[in-house]
């Protein structure tokens, strides 16, 4: 469930950077009352947070995982 949470933040985090970069719009800045609001920089540290827990996923072995779950 963790590993979800992480991976849907990293998503809103990279959608966001890609606006930032394409068309110079920061949606999460734009939806909670511009980049300083607490609003905004609460999601800005959830999806940081999000993001290294998403650099564990890289460092699991799931194929051993799965083959014990099955068997």
């Amino acid at each position: 469930m963790l590993d979800k949470i992480a991976l849907i933040l990293s998503i809103i985090g990279g959608i966001n950077w890609g606006l930032i970069g394409l068309f110079q719009f920061d949606l999460v800045a734009f939806l909670l009352g511009g980049s300083g609001s607490i609003l905004s920089r609460i999601v800005y540290v959830l999806v940081a947070v999000g993001a290294l827990w998403c650099i564990s996923l890289l460092f699991r072995d799931t194929d051993t995982a799965r083959t014990e779950a099955a068997g």
